[in-house]
């Protein structure tokens, strides 16, 4: 769909319309990127300072995971408005014979897994996003300490806004052990790596206060 390849203007125009995509998964998605991106910059300050000599090598295997992540990201906001659109279709199936209202169950819990999937593929990406920007505050630069903290707490915004994504879709599945099943692994993300994200930034305010 393209949503990245467009201005960031055009982007914020489409998201405040009334088309369902892009929505708050995809936003979560360029969010999360954005976080990503920050603390990769912290890396980019600190790499061929002599000050940072010992630690160059780890920054650069960062930067490097960093740069795939970022990416992943930005394919995921468009992915996620792909993976709607199942769904969306399966909203408007006839339910008026007992044979169509159990095709469209059939055909709606299928997509539900689907459109599930991505935001919680958003979410594990994140989760790898706040564990690197801990990494960028232990080891970056302390010039640009601050945006590795405005980093963390992107990617812990992108973590919370995936999970109201999967959420809302695992609430409308019939198959509820495998809603209970995905709900846990999103609530186990939640609790680990939010508090994570709030450490990076307790340790980044620690530092420039």
């Amino acid at each position: 769909m393209g949503f990245t390849k467009e201005s960031c203007e055009t982007f914020v125009e489409k998201l405040s319309g009334k088309d369902p995509v892009p929505g708050g998964g995809g936003a979560s998605a360029l969010v999360g990127a954005l976080g990503t991106a920050l603390g990769n910059m912290v890396g980019s300050l600190t790499v061929g300072k002599k000050k940072y000599a010992d630690v160059e090598e780890d920054i650069l295997r960062l930067k490097q995971e960093a740069d795939d992540l970022q990416k992943d990201l930005l394919e995921l906001v468009d992915r996620d408005a792909e993976v709607f659109e199942p769904l969306s279709r399966a909203y408007g199936m006839p339910k008026d014979t007992e044979a169509q209202q159990a095709e469209k169950d059939r055909v709606m819990e299928d997509a539900l897994k689907l459109a599930c999937s991505v935001p919680l593929e958003i979410m594990k990406k994140s989760c790898r996003a706040i564990e690197l920007e801990q990494e960028f505050a232990q080891k970056g630069s302390a010039l640009a300490l601050s945006d590795a903290g405005v980093g963390a707490i992107f990617c812990k915004a992108a973590l919370q806004g995936a999970s109201l994504n999967v959420f809302i879709n695992t609430g409308l599945m019939k198959d509820k052990v495998y809603a209970e099943k995905i709900n846990r692994e999103a609530d186990e993300m939640l609790e680990h790596y939010g508090k994570l994200a709030d450490q990076v930034h307790q340790l980044v305010v620690s530092r420039i206060r």
